[in-house]
């Protein structure tokens, strides 16, 4: 592939969809045939020791292409989307370096979008005697108490944010405190940028039966392979629940199993349940995003090279090939 890394606007490809539509392996071909480099964009697979309940790719699945922004980070470590899109600028700078194509992929469409946009973190204040006041108010009375508080600071990012994502309701909350702003009119005007790059944004996409089955396959697979062992490991280690690594699926579910509060198999349901709704959540944050190419799966009788092929056509129409 000839790959004009010289542009004003340099080449970028996304490839994101809900979790466990099958986005790792159409990457991988992907990548192989632009000559490109792998960019993750998940929030929970840039931690070490964290495999199973992340669905990490192994080295020997590579297939040789360089993958980015996975195990760079110890649990005990807090990771945010600013330390994420500096660490992708830091990537690229050295894939463009290479003459070779960033593919970002992974189901984090916020991550995606502060990437795409180059959104501007820099201004961004922090009180951080304020946040801990608010994680204390969360781990005493849940993560429904600062909900309330942020359907009242900002009803649009309470509408759009998890009852249960601690870490960006405290977000929210801490700019409406330092502000006085909302974090939702904020969002809403860097969305409204148009991407920084010559990019394709392409999800992949399937039936909801299929993709729901494909969870509950995913999360049977992740049982037998040790995610328990997995938690037990890393509660060992020292992590504990109100870490940010600990917020993600799988790891918070088997946290309340090993300290008695519900059942292994209450876990699993709970962790099936919360995947479908996380997918859920995936699609309504992608159908609001402009510009977006969408793939859906049975459109193209599951046929992986048919689903290349487009991408491919896609980039070349818009010179990014």
């Amino acid at each position: 592939m000839n790959i004009d890394i010289s542009a004003d606007r340099q080449p970028l490809i996304v490839l994101t969809g809900p979790t466990a539509v099958g986005k790792t392996r159409l990457s991988l071909a992907l990548a192989g045939a632009v000559g490109g480099e792998i960019v993750s964009a998940d929030s929970m697979q840039v931690y070490r020791h964290m495999d199973i309940g992340t669905a990490k790719i192994k080295r020997e699945e590579m297939q040789g292409i360089p993958h980015h922004m996975i195990d760079i980070l110890d649990p005990r470590e807090a990771f945010n989307v600013a330390l994420f899109q500096e660490g992708c600028l830091k990537c690229m700078e050295g894939i463009y370096e290479r003459g070779h194509i960033p593919v970002v992929t992974g189901g984090t469409g916020f991550y995606i979008q502060a990437l795409l946009k180059r959104v501007d973190f820099t201004e961004e204040q922090e009180d951080r005697l304020y946040r801990e006041g608010l994680e204390r108010l969360a781990a005493e009375k849940g993560p429904e108490a600062l909900h309330v508080l942020l359907q009242e600071a900002d009803p649009a990012a309470a509408a759009e944010i998890h009852a249960n994502n601690i870490k960006r309701i405290v977000r929210a909350l801490e700019f409406h405190h330092l502000t006085g702003g909302r974090i939702s009119d904020h969002n809403r005007r860097e969305k409204e940028k148009d991407s920084a790059y010559n990019s394709c944004y392409f999800v992949l996409n399937d039936r909801r039966e299929q993709l729901y089955a494909g969870i509950d396959r995913r999360v049977d697979e992740m049982m037998e392979k040790g995610l328990t062992e997995e938690v037990e490991r890393l509660r060992d280690m020292g992590c504990r629940r109100g870490m940010v690594s600990m917020q993600g699926l799988g790891y918070k579910e088997i946290f309340a199993w090993l300290e008695g509060e519900i059942t292994l198999e209450e876990a699993v349901e709970i962790l099936k349940r919360d995947t479908r709704h996380f997918a859920k959540r995936q699609l309504t944050w992608f159908r609001r995003e402009r510009d977006v190419i969408w793939i859906n799966k049975y459109e193209f009788d599951y046929q992986e090279e048919r689903m290349l092929q487009f991408m491919l056509d896609e980039l070349a129409k818009k010179q990014i090939i």
